[in-house]
């Protein structure tokens, strides 16, 4: 509907043959749109980690279903507190439900952030970065306790907008939506990211200096492109 300009730049080698685990910050809905867009033709099909109760969701769940979707348990605390014996069930039956991609190459988005960018957010969240929200380590953990051994790399992906003012997506459906800048930059899966970040203090920790690490370097990056465009 619109000539939009993208500015994507690869730092690395991408297979549609290999697994990926996609690290990306949250500006708008068409941030799924323009994920799912670049990983046509370089790497597998993106999917979700999805709720286990989101499966009984109208629409939603059926849909997810269809695309195969991987769906994950997760006990809380207080849960376990009263139920000892099913620590370590929940990655242990989400691992069954990913048996099927250890034959098919395949590629996982998570939002660390869990939610979208805004000034008015990150005030609220009394973020230490200038372009981000604080990063959730729990979910990409969980993600990569269950999958680990089956990711080639993690894709950190930083988006940007730099041309649109308020929301994306209606920039984008209004025809105003004139440039998209991708930066990708693909790490290795090693052993140190690769743990039990719920029940190992010290796996924990040193999970979490990593993800601050790269959200560290992902705001820098930000910067430095806003001044560039």
């Amino acid at each position: 509907m619109n000539k939009v300009e993208l500015d994507y730049v690869v730092a690395g080698e991408l297979s549609k043959k290999e697994w990926y685990l996609i690290v990306a910050n949250h500006l708008s809905w068409l941030d799924i749109i323009l994920l799912t867009d670049f990983a046509a033709g370089k790497i597998p099909a993106p999917k979700f980690f999805l709720k286990k109760e989101l499966i009984w969701l109208p629409f939603v769940g059926l849909g997810a279903w269809a695309l195969d979707m991987p769906f994950m348990q997760r006990y809380s605390k207080a849960f376990l507190q009263k139920n000892p014996h099913l620590e370590g069930k929940d990655i242990e039956t989400t691992k069954k439900s990913c048996e099927k991609f250890r034959q098919l190459p395949t590629t996982v988005i998570n939002f660390v952030e869990g939610n979208r960018f805004t000034l008015e957010k990150r005030k609220l969240k009394h973020s230490p970065f200038e372009n981000l929200l604080p990063p959730k380590a729990g979910g990409i953990a969980f993600t990569l306790a269950t999958m680990g051994e089956l990711f080639t790399s993690v894709l950190d992906i930083t988006i940007m907008y730099p041309d649109t003012q308020g929301s994306p997506m209606i920039a984008m459906l209004g025809g105003r939506l004139n440039k998209v800048v991708m930066r990708i930059n693909v790490h290795p899966v090693t052993d140190e990211i690769i743990g039990d970040y719920f029940n190992d203090k010290k796996f924990k920790q040193g999970f979490q200096s990593w993800l601050n690490l790269v959200w560290q370097n992902k705001d820098k990056l930000i910067t430095h492109l806003k001044g560039a465009n």
